[in-house]
């Protein structure tokens, strides 16, 4: 489980960043104000929205020293045709086998229409410039996330 002010769980992934794919981890963004979003899947509504309300609002987060990250289970193929569709200027990460997701909190039991299953629950990590935990929200609902998480970061 995760606390406010401890040392955020190291990851290294997979993912694109400006058009450019490689392995990005959490010491490339030390310094950084670093917004850690799992989500559960590329090009569906609910992640649409959540993804192109962080886009709109980058000019903002870079005055912050902030930098996205997204993270779910799908491919890097499906991050490029979703950062390519929706011009999204921030990192997309593949964690196909969901250790990160379970390192953060985010792999949990789901349901829908009466089936239970384990999934990505939309959930948002702020880690501070020296890699410590700032902020969790749990079962993230889009509608006006993005403003709690720009007034959570300090100026």
């Amino acid at each position: 489980m995760l606390t406010i002010g401890a040392k955020a769980p190291f990851f290294s992934l997979q993912g694109l960043l400006e058009g450019k794919e490689g392995s990005y981890s959490l010491k490339d963004f030390l310094g950084k104000w670093v917004i850690l979003y799992f989500y559960p899947k590329d090009d569906t509504p609910g992640c649409t929205q959540e993804a192109c309300d962080f886009r709109d609002s980058m000019t903002a987060l870079s005055e912050k020293n902030a930098v996205v990250l997204g993270v779910s289970k799908d491919p890097i193929i499906s991050h490029t045709k979703f950062i390519q569709k929706f011009g999204l200027p921030f990192a997309l990460l593949s964690d196909p086998d969901t250790k990160v997701c379970e390192q953060y909190g985010a792999w949990k039991e789901k349901s829908m229409y009466g089936k239970t299953f384990l999934g990505i629950s939309r959930t948002t990590v702020l880690i501070d410039p020296s890699g410590n935990i700032s902020k969790i929200w749990e079962k993230v609902k889009v509608s006006g996330h993005i403003q709690e998480v720009i007034d959570s970061i300090p100026v």
